[in-house]
């Protein structure tokens, strides 16, 4: 993809025709404020980009009949979310509709090198699947701060050997395509908001539990990233005064005592003191414990399991509700790994942010499960390249 749009213009329509499909000319007028000889021009030097095609005939609406406008069906994104613990990969067309996916286990300790040697490998799989002949973009994911405008992770706390990583230059080179790089949770915010449960929504909050604890945040529609880049850090915010030690050097943060890691270790502890039957014969099977196994154990009915859940869902609501308090928001989605862990976690972070937060805030406020799964950060990465591509130059 050589051409971008030339104007704010352009660039508008490019993104209507990405989020609401092929449109007629007559439509799009109806959604921009052009006049309508204007639109013709604009429309006009788009399909001489290249960039959008005609697509036939639009349904009449009385009188002559306009022309369907689409996005070329031959560009290609693609989009790469990197877990603690796994890698997610995807190839998208311009709609940012998914038409491969592949996911493989990765520890990011591991470091950037081994990461993106993966990471590849799966693109040309899929690439060489059919899908794409090329990349015209890609987007990226990484579980830790990123500042924004480099592409840059800095000082990720469960990322030992990523800090200052270029990400975002050094895949540029080995893809031969421009690359955007955020964090992961924002990626999660935009895949949600743009095919997920958030679709209608302007202002939200998206909480990811996993090995770690992030919140996008979404105002006008907008993800607010702070300053620097680092907004929505909310793992590291303070639950238990001289709690216990986190990654990121603190005591008592919210990931240290629930996220993930912070599960797994608690229900190992549980199932070797004896408190668990069920988690200790799991432990036994298997050598160690993740939250899927207290996701079942609970489902189960083991008592322990479902404590673990509450306890930790009474916390991650703590700072929801101050959250909410704060930034009043219309939505709030909970995605990641451990929501596995299903209703009993949601129903303890709903009691803590309607017990918590004024009835203004909550009065109307949904505290939903995400919908789209793995699939929502490699979403939101395509539609992160997009955003960038469908700008102008």
């Amino acid at each position: 993809m050589t051409a971008r749009p030339a104007n704010a213009h352009q660039a508008r329509l490019l993104r209507l025709l990405r989020d609401g499909g092929p449109n007629s000319r007559a439509q799009l007028g109806d959604q921009i404020d052009l006049s309508r000889s204007k639109l013709a021009v604009e429309v006009d030097r788009l399909l001489d980009t290249g960039l959008v095609v005609a697509d036939g005939l639009a349904a009449s609406r009385g009188g002559r009949r306009s022309h369907n406008i689409r996005l070329a069906p031959a560009l290609r994104f693609l989009g790469i979310d990197i877990g603690a613990t796994s890698i997610d990969v995807a190839v998208t067309n311009a709609e940012l509709e998914v038409l491969g996916h592949l996911n493989h286990p990765m520890d990011v300790r591991e470091g950037p090198v081994a990461v993106f040697e993966q990471a590849l490998a799966l693109a040309a799989k899929l690439k060489a699947s059919g899908l794409a002949e090329g990349f015209d973009g890609a987007g990226i994911g990484v579980p830790g701060p990123v500042r924004f405008p480099e592409g840059v992770p800095v000082a990720p706390p469960i990322m030992p050997g990523w800090d200052g990583f270029p990400v975002r230059e050094a895949l540029s080179q080995e893809l031969g395509c421009p690359v955007m790089v955020d964090n992961d949770v924002n990626l999660m915010a935009m895949g949600e908001q743009h095919a997920g449960v958030a679709r209608s929504v302007g202002d939200f909050l998206c909480v990811k539990i996993g090995t770690g604890i992030g919140c996008g945040i979404v105002v006008g529609g907008e993800v607010y990233r702070g300053t620097t880049g680092s907004a929505g850090d909310i793992g590291h915010i303070q639950v238990e005064p001289e709690g216990r030690a986190c990654a990121c050097g603190n005591k008592g943060c919210l990931e240290a005592h629930f996220s993930g890691a912070a599960l797994a270790r608690d229900a190992e502890d549980a199932a070797r003191s004896g408190r668990s039957p069920e988690l200790a014969a799991r432990l036994e099977a298997a050598g160690r414990l993740t939250a899927a196994d207290v996701a079942a154990a609970a489902a189960a009915g083991d008592a322990t399991s479902l404590d673990l859940i509450r306890e930790g869902g009474n916390r991650v609501g703590q700072v929801i509700a101050g959250l909410v308090s704060f930034f009043n928001p219309g939505l709030v989605v909970i995605g990641g790994g451990v929501t596995g862990l299903g209703h009993t976690l949601l129903a303890s972070v709903r009691t803590q942010v309607y017990r918590q937060s004024l009835p203004l805030a909550t009065g109307n406020l949904p505290i939903v499960l995400g919908e789209l799964g793995p699939a929502a950060g490699v979403i939101g990465a395509a539609r992160l390249i997009s955003d960038h591509l469908f700008s102008p130059a």
